[in-house]
């Protein structure tokens, strides 16, 4: 990551910035913004990243300079829509109808907007494979987890994933629905899902379990990060499901060399 100039009126101060705590080899490289260190106003203050939010696209345009100015090259952006769709990042120009990239290009930045969902970010072992996934509960239990790992192409004990901030258990109220879509594919996935008392058909879903045990079946043994709900931390943290109107954060990974 480039260092930004802490005398730059501009600069995003590091202190508005997540640098994942995991094992990444040396020249893999990842972040994920907060809200703080653009210059949206109202309900998308302040560093909102996401042009379909409803925002002023012109403080769109300028949080997303803010942000390639820390990056090697420009963020890799997806249309996202809560599949499990992915593309390489390096073969991205306009944005593709996605939820996860993944490249073996040198900086190539893997980018994922989150305002809820969980980012999942992916390397090799040898720095030299990297992958950003965006892992609502749709894509999460449709396989995109499982769809970036086949895109990536190696041996899956060799990965090292890293789950960013994300809605927490305590807020993650969902339907049969969602609990139904996991336990078809693993009925053992009941663990994550904890009923909500007097409420028939209503769960409160651990999302960063369901996501550990997703990496876990695909074979991936370490796993890094995760509890960090979005939801609970208004002055840090974009939540679509606290505020409806609201920005959006990005989680970005790549590799120097």
């Amino acid at each position: 990551m480039n260092d930004p100039d802490p005398a730059g009126p501009d600069a995003i101060p590091a202190s508005d910035l997540i640098v994942p705590d995991w094992p990444a080899p040396a020249g893999v490289r990842a972040l994920v913004t907060t809200r703080g260190g653009g210059v949206s106003t109202g309900p998308h203050r302040s560093l909102n990243l996401g042009v379909r939010a409803g925002d002023d696209p012109a403080a769109v345009a300028e949080n997303r300079r803010r942000l390639d100015a820390l990056l090697p090259g420009p963020a890799r952006w997806l249309q996202q829509v809560h599949g499990s769709r992915v593309v390489a990042a390096h073969a991205i120009e306009a944005p593709p109808e996605a939820d996860a990239s993944f490249t073996d290009r040198e900086r190539t930045v893997c980018t994922v907007m989150i305002a809820d969902c969980m980012p999942v970010l992916l390397c090799s072992d040898d720095g030299r494979r990297i992958g950003a996934v965006h892992c609502g509960w749709r894509g999460l239990s449709g396989g995109a987890i499982e769809n970036t790992l086949a895109a990536i192409g190696i041996d899956a004990q060799r990965m090292i994933a890293w789950l960013g901030p994300a809605i927490g258990p305590d807020a993650f109220e969902v339907g049969d629905d969602v609990r139904d879509a996991f336990l078809a594919v693993d009925p053992s996935d009941a663990i994550a899902f904890e009923p909500l008392p007097s409420v028939p058909g209503k769960w409160h879903a651990d999302l960063f379990l369901l996501g550990r045990r997703r990496l876990a079946r695909a074979g991936i043994e370490r796993v890094h990060g995760g509890g960090l709900c979005t939801v609970s931390d208004p002055g840090r943290f974009f939540s679509y499901r606290r505020d409806k109107v609201t920005g959006r954060m990005a989680a970005l990974v790549w590799r120097d060399a």
